[in-house]
């Protein structure tokens, strides 16, 4: 199946749905997942959220993630959120993978990526295909379907066009659907996703 050439408009919305990402904070609940014990700062470090490529330039957005440590089991938290568990590229990017995933291969989801210059390499963009979560919802836009998340970012960044006055919980908000766990995968205890 030969692929139709991208809208221009397309490569934007995906750019300011993940540049207005850049350099927000995300942090831990108050509580310990493993063992419930009280949570306390542990260190802040930042954390490739997507690689960009325009005109021969690289432009790597990064969110700041406070990680936590728990003074009773004595493990290192991570918050689970912009990220899905044991990916290492933003929600918003594996959603786009997801939706595009449902009518393309793997191959023509890594082609559309690089058009739109968004760099993900093939063998990553195989495994965020085939993650074992609900795809996330979409709407058809642009000739194609679009995942809400990069749709409502994208509004955000139009908003707000100083993305300073942005925080982690304005992102999480943009992206309020549940969690996509697959039903049998999900606890008792794991209910929708933060917002």
């Amino acid at each position: 199946m030969r692929l139709r050439p991208l809208p221009p408009m397309m490569t934007e919305v995906v750019h300011a749905a993940l540049r207005v990402c850049s350099e927000t904070e995300y942090r831990t609940g108050p509580t310990c997942r493993i063992c419930g014990g009280a949570l306390t700062g542990y260190d802040t470090r930042k954390k490739r959220f997507a690689l960009l490529s325009d005109d021969d330039r690289e432009e790597v957005i990064e969110v700041i993630i406070h990680r936590a440590y728990c003074r009773t089991c004595r493990k290192v938290m991570m918050p689970d959120e912009p990220f899905y568990p044991k990916t290492r590229i933003g929600s918003p990017v594996i959603d786009l993978c997801q939706t595009l995933s449902v009518s393309l291969s793997s191959g023509q989801v890594t082609t559309i990526l690089n058009r739109m210059g968004l760099m993900v390499d093939r063998w990553s963009v195989r495994t965020y295909c085939s993650l074992p979560i609900l795809p996330p919802p979409a709407i058809a836009a642009f000739g194609m379907h679009i995942p809400v998340s990069i749709i409502s970012l994208s509004a955000l960044f139009g908003e707000n066009m100083s993305t300073s006055c942005l925080t982690g919980d304005d992102i999480l908000a943009a992206c309020n659907y549940p969690s996509r766990k697959k039903p049998a995968d999900q606890s008792p205890e794991d209910g929708p996703r933060p917002a």
